[in-house]
């Protein structure tokens, strides 16, 4: 295989491999690190000897991101405040058009889910990322992972449960959660304390990640009326900010702007026609992506 093919080859890939990294990592930056490294191992390989280019280069991938993963599970220990995942613009576009297909992606790479996913060992994670997001065959993530198909199966069953007994539970029409996301950013941004507490369920939660780079809660907010006085209270700090509704992580979502650069992302989940839980990211280095 000449050189340009095999650049080809790795460029289609790409999507897929980034889809993988990111899911293990919840950092953009740690997943374009990740399949860098992919590539260089892969343009230094013999192709000759790659019968499934798609399975050996996720198989990389997901190698090096379980090693990456291992490592920021310890720095994560010294981060300041609650972790979130780093908002990713999304737009599966024509890229995904089967609708199952397109909900099962947008779950996958949602903040709910990427919160859960941390709670998992390393392991159990690729396991997880692997089947039931791209839907890859048990004996494929066994070759992968270097372990048997039995062991496979058994950690599968472990990280689904698990994350099955602590995500959201329920589905909520796109159409609503656009209407609803819209109402609740606009009581937001106009500082309406009425109108957030009456959008927020009781027990509503709000998590805010800062690490230690910009003013957010340390600890996790609950009920309606402290994140009502919060982000009424946020709202007020912020004067001419403008507020860009957009997708991230496969649900619409709002972006912060101050002078035009990114200070705050915001993404809910909702149900009921209640907002559930607030994901609010001030963290910068995980705002640059977001930059218009």
């Amino acid at each position: 295989m000449s050189a340009d093919a095999a650049t080809d080859l790795f460029e289609e890939h790409r999507p897929v491999l980034m889809g993988v990294a990111y899911r293990m990592l919840g950092r953009v930056a740690d997943a374009e690190d990740v399949v860098q490294e992919a590539w260089l191992r892969w343009s230094g390989s013999d192709h000759g000897d790659v019968r499934d280019p798609r399975g050996y280069l996720v198989r990389i991938t997901t190698r090096l991101a379980i090693d990456r993963l291992r490592q920021a599970q310890a720095r994560r220990e010294a981060y300041v405040g609650p972790w979130l995942p780093e908002p990713l613009a999304t737009d599966f576009g024509d890229a995904v058009p089967d609708t199952a297909e397109r909900a099962v992606l947008a779950e996958s790479v949602s903040f709910a889910v990427l919160v859960v996913l941390e709670s998992l060992s390393p392991l159990e994670r690729a396991v997880f990322v692997l089947r039931e997001a791209f839907g890859l065959p048990y004996g494929e993530i066994a070759a992968t992972l270097d372990r048997t198909e039995a062991a496979v199966r058994q950690l599968a069953g472990r990280a689904r449960r698990h994350v099955e007994e602590r995500k959201p539970r329920y589905t909520v029409d796109p159409a609503e959660r656009r209407a609803l996301t819209e109402r609740f950013i606009a009581a937001a941004a106009g500082g309406d304390l009425g109108q957030l507490v009456a959008l927020l369920a009781p027990d509503a939660r709000l998590i805010g990640d800062g690490g230690g780079r910009a003013q957010a809660p340390l600890r996790i907010l609950e009920t309606a009326d402290k994140i009502g006085r919060f982000l009424a209270g946020a709202a007020s700090r912020l004067p001419g900010a403008e507020l860009r509704l957009t997708e991230l992580n496969g649900q619409v979502a709002a972006v912060v702007l101050l002078d035009g650069t990114p200070d705050m992302a915001f993404s809910l989940d909702v149900a009921d026609g209640l907002v559930q839980c607030v994901y609010v990211v001030r963290n910068p280095e995980k705002l640059a992506g977001l930059a218009v």
